[in-house]
């Protein structure tokens, strides 16, 4: 047998926290919810009585994070569904590259700029946002940052906002 001197213990994977446990009747319309491998947002919640068999049944309709497609899910309310960690952090806009990237600038991690976020696309409210604020920024009128969510290892824009000068 080996010894416990023999495995490195201190750290995780960043995987292990990719999604929670939870029971279905703990959530409720603006919570998250894994639908098909797909982290969505609930936007209806429908609880039916208990039928013949006692046992009450949820319908979830939730749109992707990401995509915004629609889905839905039908499990009964003391079922465990996983429900995906999703985490909202503030960047500064630095640059925004020709390829459609930005460089982010992450104040509580001054010594690395962020480069592998894919900005809105200008087809989209929130694209033609982040160009308009962008371009007054280049005039030297304040800063640009972005809300970026995060979930089972993707990334997006989610919203922009123009920031004065300090």
């Amino acid at each position: 047998m080996s010894s416990s001197q023999d495995h490195d213990f201190s750290s995780t994977s960043a995987d292990a926290s990719l999604t929670t446990p939870t029971q279905a009747s703990q959530l409720a319309k603006g919570d998250y919810i894994l639908i098909q491998n797909h982290p969505c947002k609930i936007i209806a919640k429908n609880t039916s009585k208990p039928g013949k068999h006692g046992h009450a049944k949820i319908s979830f309709e939730a749109t992707d994070i990401f995509t915004t497609k629609k889905y839905t899910e039908l499990c009964p309310a003391h079922h465990i569904v996983q429900v995906p960690t999703v985490v909202r952090k503030e960047y500064l806009v630095v640059d925004l590259t020709d390829e459609g990237f930005l460089s982010l600038f992450d104040q509580h991690n001054p010594e690395a700029t962020k480069d592998d976020v894919r900005a809105p696309t200008m087809d989209s409210e929130l694209g033609e946002k982040l160009r308009k604020v962008w371009e007054k920024v280049n005039e030297g009128e304040g800063e640009l940052c972005v809300i970026v969510l995060a979930a089972m290892k993707q990334e997006i824009v989610d919203s922009v906002k123009e920031v004065e000068r300090e």
